[in-house]
């Protein structure tokens, strides 16, 4: 399967989540006859990565977004754990400060996104302070498309300077998240991920849905994509995830950049050295 196609938002196309099934899985794989293809994928990201973070001329920005429960943190283990940390970085975005709020919504995000040969994930992301605030009506349909028109242009000015955007929204279902809720009750090493929030905005889980959509719809676009990812099968949310960042970076093709020294000098000096020892 072509992943990147098959779940890729056309961009200026209504989106419509329903179009997603949640529950969509590789029938000729399962959970288990996946990890051979997983770690095939993450030896090869690894290496590309590495390539990334030598040449040192181009960057990734990977967005994370979904509903709670829908997997984001897993896919960071999963997808993201053969990284180097050197060359990748985790940023998650909580609750605005005060002082945060002071400035424009995107004055967080833009200092916290990636330098040149580095691989940044956002765990939630700008989108949050669309999402949220439309939900909890705290802002208008006005100024929720100034700010869709503020996040693609901040996206197009990273893709101008080199930085490779990929966004994924995790798709899970109403039924899928409460049975995720409960094995996190069961397992006492998850209670510290419970919060009050995971309960009380279930009630919005339509208002979520239509929102998510208005976003995906609006600022899918050439440069910073939009992924719909069926999430409600971990493994396979992995394979598509992995998949999709791999062929991006097959595509960025980053290339190590020429020594700065004299090798055969170097060669001759070590072999030298050799001897007398």
């Amino acid at each position: 399967m072509d992943f990147s196609k098959a779940f890729r938002i056309d961009p200026g196309t209504p989106f419509h989540l329903s179009d997603i099934d949640p529950d969509m899985r590789d029938p000729k794989l399962d959970k288990h006859s996946v990890r051979p293809l997983l770690a095939d994928q993450q030896a090869r990201l690894a290496q590309l990565q590495y390539r990334l973070y030598a040449e040192g001329r181009q960057s990734l920005l990977i967005c994370l977004q979904g509903m709670d429960a829908s997997g984001k943190d897993g896919t960071i283990r999963h997808v993201f754990g053969a990284l180097n940390p050197q060359g990748c970085r985790v940023q998650a975005f909580r609750q605005p400060t005060a002082h945060e709020l002071a400035h424009d919504f995107l004055w967080r995000i833009h200092r916290t996104t990636p330098a040149k040969g580095e691989v940044v994930i956002f765990n939630r992301s700008h989108y949050e302070d669309v999402l949220v605030s439309a939900v909890h009506g705290q802002i208008d349909g006005k100024t929720r498309k100034y700010r869709y028109q503020a996040i693609n242009a901040f996206e197009e000015q990273l893709a101008e300077s080199g930085t490779r955007i990929l966004k994924f929204f995790l798709h899970i279902d109403k039924a899928e998240q409460l049975r995720r809720f409960a094995r996190r009750l069961d397992d006492p090493s998850r209670h510290w991920k419970i919060s009050e929030a995971d309960y009380s905005e279930r009630p919005f889980w339509d208002d979520y849905q239509r929102f998510y959509e208005k976003a995906l719809t609006h600022c899918s676009t050439r440069h910073a994509p939009w992924f719909a990812i069926p999430a409600n099968h971990k493994w396979f949310r992995n394979l598509a995830i992995s998949g999709i960042l791999l062929q991006t970076l097959e595509d960025m093709d980053p290339q190590l950049p020429a020594p700065k020294v004299d090798i055969e000098a170097i060669r001759q000096r070590f072999h030298e050295a050799s001897v007398e020892h």
